[in-house]
């Protein structure tokens, strides 16, 4: 849960620029679009597997 505490002299709109940035920062947004539907198990996999390639690929693989 993210909170947002108003200091003396914050804006309003320093506020929503403040909870923005830490709603971006925690990765809520990927989150809820992840889990907007659901995946059916076979294509999760698939998914993950394109992922680790795609990751392999960058240097980012396991060693």
């Amino acid at each position: 849960m993210l909170i947002v505490k108003k200091n003396p002299g914050d804006t309003d709109d320093k506020l929503i620029r403040t909870f923005t940035r830490k709603v971006i920062d925690a990765g809520i947004i990927p989150e809820v679009k992840r889990r907007q539907f659901r995946l059916k198990p076979s294509l999760a996999r698939k998914m993950k597997r394109e992922e680790a390639r795609r990751l392999a690929k960058r240097g980012y693989g396991q060693y």
